[in-house]
């Protein structure tokens, strides 16, 4: 019924910041799943027993089940309810993790890591169209996104940190079973302050073209997975990567053709909202030169720790979190995505620069360190803006799978980095060994390959700040007090009207979040 809606609206609205607090801890513990299981997986393969070559596939089948079910898990957010899919997927996410944890052999730990995949497909988008339904002021929004911005940026550090804690002082296993935690937790906050709602007409879904969308993502990440590990003239690297084109391009045809699409291209189209897709990929195939190859660089060639080389990434993470919140607070009201999302590329280009003069007697104090910051800072301008840009003036219908589109943006372009900077670096180092001899050289030569590394992810900083400059529009503040829309607020009267579980379709839209925001609710961190 409509009272109900009106009831579960305003709920949400009420407890929206403890709703940005669950769906924080919901997508960090996505997010730190990647580089936590990196940490661990040579103790677990001391443990299992299994070979080196079969090493990639712990990681590649979570990206493959990741990448390849993003879009599709977000529009089901979309038509069943964004509180179903969140729960389903935290449920589903901590199972996997746990067959994880407990695996006595590797083929169990590679089924349950993609599980661990497909079910993050479901909760990361989930969880990222719940923060953009939430907040609709723009300064509580830029507040909310600053926050996500943060775990989507420095997340991946975290992982580093808490994966050598955990692998030095605990067991490789806890690196699963830790998610056990951050999902009771999140489990039980979700099935209290967050209410399921669907749209009023009867859910289709467009199966030819989640067809195309899935088996070509599926490819594309496999194919550059491959490239990694047997180099880009490999017949199945080719075939992988080819009709992966081919069913993409088939995609958009579908799409654009279908009554019900499964991605409405209206939400790429737009000039801005595209730009910040953009920079959420070139962003992540950027960004993988700095936690795999320093990461390399601190243990393989300097002798950290596990936990050392987590602790050597802290300046990193907390300038990430100075940038996003300072970025989403302060700066975007004022010079829009458009200047801080280029001034982040330029940054995070300086810093990467700065890393590509390192050698194997570096000092971490002198020729790594100051860079850290410079980098932190600038991945805080780059994605919280991004996430923000990405996500604001679509309807609560779209909402999903546009916050699905930047999570695939983050996995496509952390396979396609993974594929490029480790071929360059492994054909550098390669290069360097054979025209040096002597034990000094076989010390420096990896190095060799990770500066280059670090000085063609600068390269793409740069080039991507150069293109978002001239394809996110500028800035244009509102008038004030009026409210973004683009003929599709992510508001329900922007898009198809929505009922809550039990509810009728047909009814009238509740008031607005904002005209509720003086009636008890809340307020902002740091606000009266």
């Amino acid at each position: 019924m409509a009272q109900r809606y009106d009831a579960d609206r305003e709920f949400e609205h009420k407890h929206r910041w403890t709703i940005l607090v669950i769906v924080s801890i919901a997508q960090l513990m996505v997010v730190l799943d990647a580089t936590i299981v990196n940490i661990a997986l040579p103790a677990a393969q001391d443990a299992l027993r299994f070979a080196d070559g079969d090493r990639q596939w712990v990681v590649t089948a979570y990206a493959l089940a990741f990448g390849s079910l993003l879009l599709l898990g977000g529009r089901l957010g979309d038509l069943f309810g964004r509180k179903r899919m969140f729960i389903i997927g935290l449920i589903g996410f901590a199972a996997a993790s746990a067959a994880g944890g407990a695996a006595t052999d590797f083929g169990v730990l590679v089924i349950a890591r993609a599980f661990q995949g497909a079910f993050g497909a479901l909760l990361a988008p989930a969880a990222l169209s719940t923060i953009a339904n939430s907040f609709q002021q723009p300064a509580e929004r830029g507040r909310a996104f600053g926050v996500y911005g943060a775990v989507a940026g420095g997340g991946g550090a975290v992982g580093l940190l808490l994966g050598g804690v955990l692998t030095e002082y605990a067991s490789w296993r806890w690196c699963f079973f830790v998610n056990l935690v951050f999902a009771g937790v999140a489990w039980v906050g979700g099935q209290y302050y967050l209410r399921n709602q669907r749209p009023a007409t009867k859910p289709r879904i467009d199966w030819i073209g989640t067809v195309c969308a899935v088996v070509g993502l599926f490819l594309i990440v496999y194919g550059f997975a491959r490239a990694a590990s047997d180099g880009w003239s490999d017949l199945l690297t080719i075939i992988s990567l080819v009709v992966a084109a081919v069913l993409l391009v088939a995609f958009v045809q579908v799409e654009r053709k279908s009554k019900a699409p499964l991605l409405p291209l209206r939400i790429v189209l737009d000039r801005s909202r595209g730009g910040a897709y953009l920079s959420v990929g070139l962003a992540a195939i950027a960004i993988f030169g700095v936690f795999l190859f320093l990461t390399f660089y601190l243990q393989l060639t300097k002798g950290y720790s596990p936990v050392l080389t987590g602790v050597a990434f802290l300046p990193m993470i907390a300038f990430v979190l100075i940038g996003s919140t300072l970025a989403n607070v302060k700066l975007q009201p004022i010079l829009g995505s458009r200047i801080l999302i280029t001034a982040g590329m330029a940054l995070s280009a300086v810093g990467m620069v700065y890393l590509y003069f390192i050698d194997s007697t570096s000092n971490y104090w002198v020729h790594i360190f100051p860079a850290l910051p410079v980098l932190g800072f600038g991945f805080g301008l780059i994605f919280a803006p991004a996430i923000n840009t990405a996500t604001e003036r679509v309807s609560r219908d779209d909402a999903g799978v546009a916050s699905a589109l930047v999570n695939t943006m983050q996995q496509v372009g952390g396979s396609i980095g993974t594929a490029l900077l480790s071929t360059i670096a492994v054909s550098v180092t390669s290069s360097y060994a054979a025209t040096h001899t002597g034990a000094a050289a076989a010390l420096e030569a990896p190095v060799e390959g990770y500066k280059v590394a670090f000085l063609v992810s600068a390269g793409i900083f740069a080039a991507g700040a150069v293109l978002i400059f001239f394809l996110i529009q500028a800035h244009a503040p509102l008038p004030s007090g009026a409210p973004p829309t683009d003929g599709g607020g992510a508001g329900p009267a922007g898009g198809q009207e929505a009922v809550a579980e039990g509810g009728e379709p047909g009814q009238p839209a509740p008031e607005s979040a904002g005209a509720r925001t003086q009636r008890g609710a809340d307020p902002a961190p740091g606000t009266a």
